[in-house]
Order: structure tokens, then sequence, then C-alpha cells
């Protein structure tokens, strides 16, 4: 029999605040790793993962990760 799975899609972003404050906000590594533990403790796997760069306010730039995850159904 087939493996079944199901898909995740999630943005992760940082808050507005750095780029209100600093004109441009990157993602911290720290964060990030943890906000991927915690979807890997749930089973989640990285599929794939798109970095991008959104604006804001039309000025600002805030940095994006937007992730395709699956875990077996």
């Amino acid at each position: 029999m087939a493996q079944k799975y199901e898909y995740k899609v999630a943005i992760y972003r940082e808050s507005m605040l750095g780029s209100l404050f600093l004109g441009g906000s990157k993602v911290d590594p720290l964060k990030f790793s943890e906000f991927l533990n915690e979807n890997g403790e749930q089973g989640w796997e990285v599929v794939t993962m798109e970095r991008e760069s959104r604006r804001m306010l039309l000025f600002f730039d805030r940095e994006a990760f937007l992730c395709i995850m699956k875990r077996e159904k």
C-alpha cells in the first residue's frame, strides 16, 4: 500500500518591529531553528523552502521563509 502524506505550508518571518526601527529585518537563525524543531517534533519534515524579501508599508523589507512540509497521515 502506498504511503499517504499530508502537507503544510508555513511562512516564517520576524516581527514588524525590526523592520520599522531598523529599516529591514532579517530572520534570526536561533528562532528559525526553534520553529523548525517545533514542527519536526510534530512529525513535519521540510520538503522545500524558499527565501523571500517581503515589502511592508512601501519602504521596509522583511525577510521571510516559505516552508512546505509533509508528514505521514
